[in-house]
């Protein structure tokens, strides 16, 4: 294991394949949850998640979406009573994305899931090298905020 003191290709190969396997514990996380949700779905469930309330266009601009994509997305995600689209509370003509009491149940699923598949891989590691990497996260977590990049809660 190459030491991450400097920017050379090897550290960022390691921090890549890191990343790769936070990804699959992601993914494997959300295999599991039922209804079977798209990624995308599910990424649009937690952005409406961490507003609360939040209207089709901010939500399209969130996803990096275009509002007639999005609202097909919404569409879906109605049907399969996981969003509900009720009426603005300042403009009655504004319509607002809101999780489903089974929305909510949705995401909660796929929290304690995805936290148990880190918890077995956190529990394998030693204390010393868990607290680097709890540490480290934390940093880049700051970094990344620092540099503009969003601060989104997965679920």
């Amino acid at each position: 294991m190459h030491k991450l003191d400097s920017l050379s290709s090897e550290a960022l190969d390691e921090l890549e394949a890191g990343v790769g396997v936070l990804m699959v514990v992601w993914g494997r996380s959300a295999e599991r949850i039922k209804p079977q949700v798209s990624p995308s779905q599910l990424r649009a469930l937690v952005v409406v998640d961490r507003h609360g309330s939040i209207n089709l266009m901010s939500l399209a601009d969130e996803l990096g979406s275009i509002p007639s994509v999005t609202s097909r997305l919404c569409d879906r995600l109605q049907a399969a009573g996981l969003l509900s689209r009720v009426a603005g509370a300042d403009d009655r003509r504004e319509v607002m994305l809101q999780l489903s009491k089974d929305g909510r149940r949705l995401l909660r699923q796929f929290q304690r899931e995805r936290k148990a598949d880190l918890k077995q891989v956190l529990d394998a590691m030693t204390p010393r090298t868990r607290n680097a990497l709890l540490t480290g996260l934390s940093a880049f977590h700051s970094a990344a905020t620092e540099v503009g990049l969003p601060d989104e809660e997965f679920a």
